[in-house]
């Protein structure tokens, strides 16, 4: 029995005959088979020779090795198994190796070099910006050169059939072997090892492949293009004279081109499919979104025609909705699509600033106002001027400045702090805030009629739980986003990690959905991410009410609108609502629970 390993660079194949009882092999230079891969441990594993088999087994715990595409410790193998070492691929093979013809030595010096240079040049026109349905045609016209080839192609393998890639002196109408099985390309494609028939007509094997046939070659060479244990292709080569007939020194040459274009190929595909799925995720994204708002479910739909139709008016708009939905960015969006698009955008956070300053930040100061006050002070409003002011959370500003407020948006005037003459601005003002007004009006928290004042018009973002399908694609664009910045190799989400997202509550909204997805992108080594890098594990999933609870909170909610709709007037909100009154008087009970 033999041992048959594939060097993952060059894609050279090495023979080991199992001589010995015992086998070592591992990355250390005193193994009887070296793997030269950061992956494999230096005493990986021993291969025990036995009558009937092989046995496998790892000497270090932390080793790991795949047996036909299964994990295992130890194994016992026999011949057509295949393992798996770091990216090393071991073969077990009955008897002795075949004899591997001398190759014909090296005619020049020069000719070695030539050779070189036209693998750097090929390389160097992989690299280029190339369409990837021209890749292919680039790699066969350099390799036909270089062979001096008569005949060739490449065939790709896509979707589990074969397909076509380039062709080089061959008519489609000959070549069919997308449907039509080759023997050549069959034992290429099952061993994944190269395949040389010098003289095809009289080979017992090959010589009445059908590719050999058709197009009536007398040498051929086949190597498989292999980029990580992923087969892309084959790439045939052809002679129809019997003078230029293929030789082991041109094969191995061929193999060196074949392993470098693999991974440039497989690159610029890779590439090519990513730019792919940007340019169709930006295609999605253009057609829901609104400026850098995105969203394409009913409730966001209903803002966006909203921002458009309000956006050219003056109308003071205030935006309402949890925080982290992105009440900024709406204000952002109507200052974009205004007449005042060019002049400033100034925003300032009501919450965020003392209540001693906040007058100074809004209205400005004059020199020597106050203590500290060392020279003259512009205001947010009058920065503003000619542009819009946005105020987020409004409902922190204190009393005493909800009355100057007030009395600035009925009256376009301000007065800087310690200043008694007034300032005309013009400005257009958007507010916004995630507390209930009305029932800070109730509690005397805040101004009746300034919140009138404020609310000309109003705009409801809708908490991300209840956005459906937009979890999933903002989580994709804010992906998409880092990825790109941080160079990370996540694509993705599992279908685990998206039920999981459609499912989660998400208290914090947009705001916490961008800081996990930006945080796994930069922690996880995965392609696609899963709940646990989310931090979304098992029982994280929002409480669902029943059906029976949900119609009766929606009763009570839909009866109180009603009642004040009509005063609290009870028998004509029974008239409108076409019940009877005891109705009414029992759910305004239940109000009160």
């Amino acid at each position: 029995m033999f041992i048959r390993y594939t060097d993952p660079t060059t894609r050279l194949s090495k023979d080991y005959v199992l001589r010995k009882p015992i086998t070592t092999l591992g990355r250390a230079p005193g193994n009887d088979i070296v793997l030269p891969d950061p992956a494999v441990a230096p005493s990986h594993a021993n291969l025990v020779k036995k009558a009937t088999h092989v046995t496998i087994s790892v000497l270090d715990r932390s080793a790991e090795l795949t047996v036909n595409g299964r994990r295992a410790k130890a194994a016992d193998l026999k011949p057509g198994d295949k393992v798996h070492v770091g990216q090393h691929e071991l073969s077990l093979f009955d008897g002795e190796p075949a004899p591997v013809a001398a190759a014909a030595p090296s005619s020049r010096p020069e000719d070695s070099i030539a050779a070189m240079e036209r693998l750097v040049d090929l390389s160097q026109r992989l690299m280029e910006d190339i369409p990837p349905d021209q890749l292919f045609t680039v790699l066969l016209k350099a390799v036909v050169e270089m062979t001096d080839a008569e005949k060739g192609f490449v065939i790709v393998f896509r979707d589990g059939e074969r397909h076509s890639a380039a062709t080089y002196n061959v008519g489609q109408e000959t070549l069919d072997l997308s449907r039509v099985s080759d023997s050549i390309i069959d034992r290429v494609v099952e061993t994944r090892r190269p395949l040389i028939v010098s003289d095809a007509l009289n080979d017992g094997r090959f010589g009445k492949a059908r590719s050999v046939v058709d197009l009536r070659l007398s040498s051929v060479m086949c190597v498989p293009l292999i980029y990580r244990n992923d087969l892309l292709g084959v790439l045939y080569l052809g002679n129809d004279s019997i003078t230029h007939l293929f030789d082991e020194a041109k094969l191995a040459l061929l193999q060196v081109f074949a392993a470098q274009a693999s991974i440039l190929v497989s690159a610029a595909l890779s590439l090519n499919e990513l730019k792919t799925s940007n340019r169709n995720l930006r295609d999605q994204l253009r057609d829901a979104s609104q400026g850098e708002m995105i969203g394409s479910c009913a409730a966001m739909r209903a803002v966006f025609k909203m921002v458009r139709r309000v956006a050219p008016t003056d109308l003071t708009v205030l935006v309402l909705g949890e925080t982290g939905t992105g009440k900024e960015l709406v204000a952002k969006e109507l200052h974009r699509l205004s007449g005042r698009a060019k002049g400033p955008f100034i925003s300032l956070n009501c919450g965020a600033i003392p209540e001693n300053l906040l007058e100074s930040e809004l209205f400005g100061h004059k020199r020597g106002a106050f203590t500290g006050a060392v020279a003259d002070k512009v205001g947010k409003f009058e920065a503003a001027d000619g542009g819009t002011l946005f105020l987020d959370e409004i409902g922190e500003m204190p009393m005493n400045l909800q009355v100057k407020l007030l009395r600035v948006l009925q009256e376009r005037i301000i007065e800087r702090v310690g200043e008694y003459e007034g300032r005309a601005i013009n400005i257009r003002v958007i507010a916004a805030t995630n507390k209930n007004l009305e029932e800070e009006i109730a509690t005397g928290r805040f101004r009746e009629d300034l919140f009138y004042r404020l609310n000309e018009v109003s705009v409801t973002l809708p908490p991300l739980r209840d956005r459906g399908d937009d979890i999933v694609q903002l989580a994709q664009f804010i992906l998409s986003r880092y990825a790109a910045r941080y160079e990370s190799k996540v694509r993705g989400f599992t279908n685990e990690c998206i039920l999981a997202m459609k499912g989660y509550y998400w208290p914090g909204n947009v705001r916490q959905l961008e800081n996990r997805v930006k945080k796994a992108v930069i922690m996880s080594d995965r392609a696609l991410l899963t709940p646990d890098d989310l931090g979304l594990e098992k029982g994280t999933k929002r409480a669902v009410r029943s059906l029976a609870v949900a119609e009766e909170d929606f009763k009570k909610q839909y009866i109180r609108e009603v009642l004040d709709l009509n005063n609290w007037n009870k028998a004509q909100t029974a008239r409108d609502l076409d019940v009877d009154p005891r109705t009414i008087f029992r759910y305004i009970e239940k109000m009160d629970d």
